[in-house]
């Protein structure tokens, strides 16, 4: 087994006492504390993540879109310059290699950010993909550090720190957006996208620069450093899928309620034609949500019964800590008719526990 890749900030995360775990080639912080305060200060506060395990792809070129539009399952000609969208890359049989964001920055402009554990076989698809496109691919994924502010007060406290002329830009971002600002005097991709339910904004800065900007934002009254711990727990909360849990190569991006990104798509991309074909015949199982009254929590794993018929497998589980009863995302045959408010059984080591079909996400701030 390879040594585990260390992020440019694995120094300043060793003098604040975190934990490590292995996250895809990775070390990355699990937590430095508690990891419900880490959860907590994201959902009240500001929380700020290391994710510099994540890839960096640069798409440059004439044919950068079409080349995207052919690498991945969605439209990508039809996306703005500064927006961004989120997508799937699929294996010639239509399973899952990874699920991605992609910004616009030009007509001819483009930087996909993959997984941490995918990151490899994405570069390897697109160079393989690349063949009659006038682009040029450049993988700066260990070049690039990415730091992410998260929760209710991110943009104030970015803001702050952003040089004057862009102050007006980056405040008023949207959603799903991407712009080029100074922050504290660092040249740094400012996006508007996130992982937890909350406001946040990701950072995207050179290496050397890391630690500069992971020290101005840690001295910040309210800023709180949270590990990958927290970072799961609140992405299901808000209902978001992980690769690896809700989406693997064992299933395509029909089962994953991702068919609406293709479903008018014309042009060929990779494995059209057999998801083409899986939209029309209707998915075998499909991703749901599950919460529970009870104290006990469904892991990954764990059984789902409708009466004595085995319907499904949860995929992630957890007691959630804002709404503080069970929730869980699994993948569920189709053929069970779970609609939502339908009772369920999940098998927790042994025993039988009530829980019902809901909606995602389960959490989400009220505007």
């Amino acid at each position: 087994m390879s040594e585990l890749r260390q992020s440019p900030l694995h120094a300043e995360h060793e003098k604040l006492g975190a934990s490590f775990t292995a996250f895809g080639p990775w070390n990355m912080p699990l937590k430095y504390g508690k990891e419900l305060d880490e959860h907590h200060a994201v959902r009240n506060a500001v929380g700020m993540f290391d994710l510099s395990h994540m890839g960096e792809i640069w798409v440059n070129g004439p044919d950068a879109a079409a080349f995207l539009s052919y690498a991945l399952i969605s439209n990508m000609e039809t996306v703005k310059n500064g927006k961004a969208k989120y997508s799937m890359i699929v294996a010639e049989d239509g399973g899952i290699i990874d699920d991605l964001i992609s910004y616009r920055f030009s007509d001819t402009k483009f930087l996909v950010v993959p997984n941490a554990g995918n990151t490899d076989v994405v570069w390897e698809a697109f160079n393989q993909r690349i063949e009659g496109f006038d682009v040029e691919l450049n993988n700066e994924s260990l070049d690039v550090a990415m730091i992410a502010l998260q929760g209710p007060n991110a943009a104030k406290v970015l803001v702050e720190q952003v040089a004057e002329e862009s102050k007006e830009e980056v405040e008023n971002l949207p959603y799903y957006a991407a712009t080029m600002a100074k922050v504290a005097d660092v040249d740094t991709i400012v996006a508007r996208t996130g992982y937890t339910g909350e406001d946040g904004f990701e950072l995207m800065i050179y290496n050397a620069d890391a630690t500069k900007l992971w020290q101005l934002f840690i001295d910040q009254d309210g800023v709180t450093p949270c590990g990958l711990a927290s970072r799961d727990s609140l992405r299901l909360e808000a209902g978001m899928p992980l690769y690896g849990n809700e989406l693997s190569r064992d299933i395509t991006p029909v089962e994953a309620g991702m068919g609406v990104a293709f479903k008018k798509k014309t042009a060929d991309f990779v494995g059209a034609e057999i998801l083409r074909q899986r939209l029309e015949e209707g998915p075998k199982q499909v991703i749901k949500a599950l919460t529970s009254s009870e104290r006990r929590a469904a892991r990954t794993g764990a059984e789902i019964y409708a009466g004595e018929q085995l319907v499904g497998t949860v995929t992630s589980g957890q007691p959630s800590p804002t709404l503080g009863h069970p929730i869980a995302l699994a993948l569920v045959d189709t053929a069970a008719n779970l609609e939502e408010g339908a009772e369920v059984e999940v098998d927790i080591r042994g025993k039988r526990y009530p829980f019902t079909v809901t909606k995602t996400p389960f959490y989400s701030r009220e505007k």
